[in-house]
């Protein structure tokens, strides 16, 4: 069974950083675009950021550009978001994503979601 389970949510006042991490298993993401996303509360799902099977390519929404890093280690099936300078309007449940088609959070056919991690950023 395929599994994407998100982890290092939680509750963060503005200008705080925090690190997700995604962990799979069941299969593996190595050579797959992997993403996040999040949904913030009354609104649909948005992309986040995106990173190649290598790690040398990535690709941010406009909203988090310039604050978050997206990274991975594949040893450990684990992709990660670290997001700086936090504000209240990145109040969202983050999910994983892959195998994404592109970097800019496209999909086709089979992907997996994570069931998300609460960030909750008060002013």
């Amino acid at each position: 069974q395929v599994q994407l389970v998100e982890s290092g949510g939680g509750l963060v006042q503005s200008g705080g950083s925090l690190k997700l991490s995604c962990t799979a298993s069941g299969r593996d993401f190595s050579s797959y675009v992997m993403g996040w996303f999040r949904q913030a509360p009354g609104k649909d799902r948005e992309f986040v950021a995106a990173i190649t099977w290598d790690g040398k390519n990535t690709n941010y929404d406009d909203s988090v550009e310039g604050r978050a890093t997206i990274s991975r280690d594949n040893a450990k099936n684990t992709v990660y978001l670290q997001v700086n300078s936090l504000k209240p309007e990145d109040t969202a449940v983050y999910y994983c994503s892959g195998p994404l088609t592109t970097l800019m959070g496209d999909y086709f056919g089979t992907v997996y979601w994570g069931k998300g991690t609460l960030v909750t950023v008060s002013s």
